[in-house]
């Protein structure tokens, strides 16, 4: 009889490792699965100079990064993505309070300034954008510019500023007034932007394009947007400033990327975050998308003379922990009627 037992349970030990050897087979076999917030007219070839330079093949899902945080967190731990790539903070936050991130390894946060990740490690920077001021020339004379975001609720911009509530850099913004003035203070603020008639658009390229057009005269928008109208056309009629030194109007906002604690990637993943912060990865940011680089900054007029330490020294001293609470953003924005 012992005999028999002892066979038996050889037998089941045999299968339970074929069992699990398939299983790692085929975790081997299937690709690395990114969630992206990012576009893909905008970071496709990245991805593909990936797969191209490691063999290793890239599943890419598209979405809004707000959607896609959504989606996480209703797949918890049954989701099949590896890694989180998102256009904000308040996205990869989201998954992040979640519990669905896991710690990245010190070696991978080392490619990285404290500055341009979250505090527990779960996800770190990859490319950056500063808000700006976008304006016409032709009928606002620089010396005439607003010099902070409360200058814009003066009567003399009555009916003439544009911005664009839905839009997810302008609520990345949001959250980090609500961090530096209060609910109060950013309620406020809406409140007089649109008893001043500011202008509702859908995204940043419809508000460069309403200057051109001379619906509005100036507009909240993100520095790269500009200088992309500028490549098709370097006499494009629009021009682009800062507020004030400090002022919450020069917010930088990081884009980032994390790993999901459900990966059997971890490997791969690694390798596509410290690929995303290579410097043939930061260069892309810059020549092709206009983007401030995070560890990298080659040929700074490429950027149109941006860069992370100069953008980041104009606008007010906030960590990328205060831009977490999206979701109270979107409360704030719903009722004050903006959403």
């Amino acid at each position: 009889m012992k005999m028999r037992s002892c066979k038996r349970s050889g037998r089941l030990v045999q299968w339970v490792l074929g069992i699990l050897l398939v299983s790692l087979a085929v975790a081997e076999a299937r690709p690395l699965t990114v969630y992206s917030g990012r576009s893909s007219a905008l970071v496709d070839p990245l991805v593909r100079q990936f797969e191209e330079q490691t063999g290793i093949e890239v599943q890419v899902r598209y979405g809004g990064s707000a959607q896609l945080a959504l989606a996480l967190r209703q797949e918890g731990a049954r989701t099949r993505a590896d890694l989180f790539w998102a256009q904000d903070a308040g996205a990869l936050s989201a998954v992040h309070r979640a519990g669905l991130f896991a710690e990245l390894p010190e070696a991978v946060l080392d490619n990285s300034e404290p500055a341009f990740r979250n505090s527990a490690g779960t996800w770190l920077g990859t490319s950056a954008r500063a808000r700006v001021m976008a304006y016409s020339p032709d009928r606002v004379a620089e010396g005439d510019l607003p010099r902070s975001l409360d200058d814009l609720v003066d009567e003399r911009w009555r009916g003439r500023v544009g911005w664009a509530p839905t839009n997810g850099s302008f609520q990345a913004f949001l959250t980090a007034l609500r961090s530096l003035r209060g609910e109060d203070g950013s309620r406020a603020w809406l409140e007089a932007m649109k008893a001043n008639r500011a202008r509702d658009y859908p995204n940043n390229s419809s508000l460069v394009q309403a200057i051109a057009a001379g619906e509005i005269d100036l507009a909240l928008t993100n520095h790269y947007y500009l200088l992309r109208f500028q490549q098709r056309d370097p006499r494009f009629p629009v021009a682009q400033a800062s507020f004030e030194q400090g002022d919450p109007g020069n917010l930088l906002i990081v884009s980032g990327i994390g790993m999901l604690e459900a990966s059997g990637r971890e490997a791969e993943g690694r390798r596509f975050i410290e690929f995303l912060l290579s410097e043939s990865a930061q260069r892309y940011f810059v020549r092709e998308t206009f983007e401030i680089p995070v560890r990298y900054d080659p040929e700074r007029a490429d950027a149109g003379d941006w860069d992370a330490e100069g953008a980041a020294g104009r606008g007010p001293e906030i960590g990328t922990d205060a831009l977490e609470d999206l979701e109270g953003t979107l409360r704030l924005l719903r009722s004050v009627d903006l959403l």
